[in-house]
C-alpha cells in the first residue's frame, strides 16, 4: 500500500518539480534538523552519556545556519565577481600579458591556509565576521578563475570568427557567445568554490564569527562529541543542499 502511494505521489509531481526533488529533500532535512535538534536529545545522550548538556544551546541553530550561509554567500559573491571579471580581463587582447600573474595570485590564495589568513587578518580587521570573509574569498578564487579561463579558452575560434562575421562587437561577442558557451565550466568552478567554503567557514568560530562552527569548537574545547556532531551534521546538509542545486543547474545547462 505504501509503495502504491509513493508511486502515485511521484507521478503527481510535475517534471520541473521532480528535477528539483533532491535539492528540496536536502533543504527540508537541513531545516528539520536545525529547528528540531532539541528533540534528538535522547540520541545525542547516547553519544555523551556523562555530559550534563548534549544539545548546544548557546545560540539557536537557525540563527547559526543563517550566519553561516550569509558569510559563505558574501564571500562567494565577491569571489565570483573578482574571479570571473579578472579571468575575462586577461583573456582580452589588452590584458593577456597579465594572465600568468592572475593565475599565480589565485593559486597563492588557494594554497595559503585559511587559518594563516585568519591569523594575519585579525590584527588588521579585528575579531568577528570580516576576517573569515576575507579568508573564504582568497580560498575560493582559484576554482573560479581557473574554470573561467578554461571555459573561455576552450571556445572554438571558428565560433568567434563567425560571430565577428555577423557584425558583433567585442561586448556582444562576450555576452552573447563566449559567456553562454563557457557557462557550464564556469558554474562548475563556482560550485567547487562554494561547497568547499561551506566547510571552511566553520573556522570563523575561532575568531569570534558566529556560525555553525560554534558547536564544533565548543565540542572540541569541552570534549563533547555531541556538539561536534550537531555542527558537522548541519554543515554537511547545507553543503549537500547547495551542491545539489548546482548539479541541477549544470544539468539544465
Amino acid at each position: 500500500m505504501s509503495r502504491q502511494w509513493l508511486t502515485v505521489g511521484s507521478a503527481a509531481l510535475t517534471p520541473g518539480l521532480r528535477h528539483w526533488l533532491a535539492p528540496l529533500v536536502w533543504l527540508s532535512l537541513l531545516v528539520l534538523f536545525a529547528t528540531g535538534m532539541a528533540h534528538l536529545e535522547g540520541a545525542f545522550r547516547w553519544l555523551e552519556p556523562d555530559s550534563r548538556e548534549v544539545i548546544y544551546r548557546r545560540a539557536g541553530f537557525i540563527a547559526l545556519l543563517g550566519q553561516h550561509a550569509m558569510v559563505v554567500g558574501i564571500a562567494s559573491l565577491v569571489a565570483v565577481v573578482l574571479g570571473v571579471g579578472s579571468a575575462i580581463a586577461v583573456t582580452r587582447p589588452v590584458g593577456r600579458d597579465f594572465l600568468p600573474l592572475v593565475s599565480q595570485l589565485a593559486s597563492i590564495g588557494q594554497t595559503f591556509p585559511p587559518v594563516a589568513v585568519l591569523a594575519l587578518a585579525v590584527p588588521a580587521l579585528g575579531f568577528g565576521t570580516l576576517p573569515i570573509i576575507v579568508a573564504l574569498l582568497l580560498y575560493g578564487l582559484l576554482p573560479i578563475v581557473r574554470n573561467t579561463l578554461t571555459g573561455l579558452d576552450g571556445i572554438d575560434p571558428d565560433v568567434r570568427e563567425a560571430a565577428r562575421g555577423m557584425g558583433m562587437t567585442r561586448g556582444q561577442l562576450l555576452r552573447q557567445v563566449e559567456l553562454p558557451l563557457a557557462a557550464p565550466v564556469i558554474l562548475a568552478g563556482i560550485r567547487t568554490s562554494v561547497t568547499v567554503n561551506i566547510a571552511t567557514a566553520a573556522l570563523g568560530a575561532t575568531v569570534g564569527a558566529s556560525n555553525l562552527g560554534d558547536p564544533i569548537i565548543a565540542g572540541i574545547i569541552n570534549g563533547n562529541t555531541a556538539y561536534i556532531v550537531q555542527g558537522a551534521l548541519l554543515i554537511g546538509l547545507l553543503a549537500l543542499a547547495v551542491d545539489s542545486v548546482f548539479e541541477r543547474l549544470l544539468r539544465r545547462g
